[in-house]
């Protein structure tokens, strides 16, 4: 890595903010692809275990080999129609073949992936904490898109983001391994006891095991201790933010809402915080 970005924290977080951008235009592909091929592997194995014979299916576009290409009319797009937010630019939003309109997911994403790559540099500098900081915000880019998307927070990407925070925590670098193991689970039995309970009461399932496996990662990140504050401002963001999105649709409140993305921010803010915001509220509320 280049000197200066040791000696200019301002062009550390430029570079972060650029390789950002470039890693949110990857991102998109994960959260557009993976649900499709997990979705393909689980036909594909149940039609072999239940032994039915049913015509080929191709398999879909792979996540990293096969090149980016129009949704609308097919056409593989050229180099400098991937380049992050300015070839949605030079396009004016569009599909050069097709005049299809690209969706705003592609350059929100990639900005989103560039500011959290920045303030991720800005917090921790240049070393193991700030690369693994960048890993952990990727993760919950892709984990929030795909559950904004699907409804779904895959194993695949889950499972490998608590297995990190486990392993970061054997050097403490952010918690220490008691609190990272005590982090993940509490992380999950909360939310596991949540859904049984709601379960038991009405007979429906009020949320899906992927946030019991999110919380249960951020748990291993933040520690045991954030985990109060990461529900409670999860469920604050998610009853401003669902309610003025139930409102702008026009559902009702029986319309399914992703709660991963909830997790997502609330986890991110407390990870880059690193404060205990529950003992800074009970002493301001308990001295005024």
């Amino acid at each position: 890595m280049p000197e200066t970005l040791f000696d200019d924290p301002r062009a550390a977080v430029l570079a972060a903010f650029v390789f950002g951008l470039l890693v949110g235009s990857f991102l998109n592909v994960v959260i557009l692809r993976l649900p499709r091929r997990l979705e393909w592997r689980w036909k594909r194995d149940s039609r072999e275990l239940l032994e039915i014979g049913e015509p080929y299916e191709p398999a879909p576009p792979g996540i990293v080999i096969e090149a980016s290409h129009c949704p609308h009319c097919g056409t593989k797009l050229a180099a400098w129609q991937n380049i992050p937010l300015l070839s949605f630019v030079v396009l004016r939003g569009k599909c050069r073949h097709c005049a299809a309109p690209i969706s705003w997911q592609y350059p929100a994403v990639e900005l989103l992936t560039g500011l959290m790559f920045a303030a991720c540099i800005w917090r921790f500098g240049i070393g193991w904490e700030g690369g693994l900081a960048l890993v952990f915000s990727g993760y919950l880019v892709a984990l929030s898109g795909i559950d904004l998307r699907t409804q779904y927070l895959p194993d695949e990407l889950t499972y490998p983001l608590l297995w990190l925070g486990l392993l970061a925590s054997l050097l403490t670098m952010f918690v220490d391994p008691v609190s990272a193991i005590l982090g993940a689970a509490v992380g999950y039995l909360s939310l596991w006891s949540v859904y049984w309970l709601f379960k038991l009461a009405t007979g429906k399932e009020g949320m899906g095991y992927g946030d019991f496996k999110l919380l249960a990662a951020l748990g291993a990140w933040c520690g045991a201790k954030a985990i109060l504050t990461i529900l409670l401002l999860s469920s604050l963001v998610g009853a401003l933010v669902g309610s003025a999105w139930l409102i702008y649709k026009g559902r009702d409140r029986a319309t399914p809402i992703p709660f991963g993305p909830y997790l997502a921010i609330a986890g991110w803010l407390q990870f880059m915080s690193g404060a205990d915001w529950l003992d800074t509220y009970l002493r301001w509320a308990l001295h005024g």
